[in-house]
């Protein structure tokens, strides 16, 4: 489904951020063109969505933090480019319901499963709840991995500086059929974060967490 907004501005948003972040995305081949997906990205920066969203050319719906929804202005902004709100701190089954109807409906859903932008710079714990959805519906995963905004826009910087940031999407992972859905969505997270630890050289050893750190920071 092409975005004729998205469309329009999409060449000199790319400009922009080559310019000022030495935007470089590799993968793109990667993906899909149709069918349902979930996008799952690490989270570095409040630019991620927009970052991530490049090179797709497809409608995409973001599950983003409750508290943004709060803000005036914010709020009507992000609810016109399709986001959602999902409340980070405790579980949240309106935000799955509609994660849900968009997934069957074939549409693609960017969920960041570390639920809050990195403090360190290291990819933190993942919560399960893209995977589960991933496990129940059988819907295909897309790994992706952003590489320096952490140094270019950390966590209580007003503005970014200059950097360089690339984006690497990685071949689409399926659960496993094999496995039972709660199996299935613990083994596809496992494997989601080592890709994108892999890509940015980190040990995985944090691994997925059934019980994540709770925070009301992002």
């Amino acid at each position: 489904m092409r975005t004729p907004l998205l469309d329009l501005v999409r060449p000199g948003f790319r400009r922009l951020c080559r310019a000022y972040f030495g935007l470089e995305l590799s993968g793109i081949d990667n993906i899909p063109v149709d069918g349902p997906l979930i996008i799952t990205p690490n989270h570095q920066t409040y630019a991620d969505p927009a970052l991530v969203t490049i090179p797709v050319r497809r409608r995409i719906y973001y599950m983003a933090w409750s508290r943004l929804f709060e803000i005036p202005v914010l709020s009507w902004m992000i609810r016109r480019l399709r986001a959602f709100p999902v409340r980070i701190e405790s579980t949240d089954p309106s935000s799955m319901r509609e994660a849900v109807r968009l997934l069957l409906a074939g549409h693609v859903v960017m969920i960041f499963p570390e639920g809050e932008r990195t403090l360190t710079g290291n990819v933190e714990r993942f919560k399960l709840g893209a995977f589960r959805l991933a496990a129940s519906l059988r819907v295909s995963v897309l790994p992706v991995t952003i590489a320096g905004g952490h140094e270019s826009w950390p966590p209580g910087r007003v503005f970014p500086r200059p950097g360089r940031i690339s984006i690497t999407y990685h071949p689409p992972l399926e659960p496993d059929p094999a496995l039972a859905p709660r199996e299935a969505a613990s083994a596809l997270a496992q494997r989601t974060r080592a890709v994108i630890t892999g890509a940015l050289g980190e040990v995985s050893a944090a691994g997925a967490s059934r019980h994540p750190r709770r925070s009301s920071t992002r």
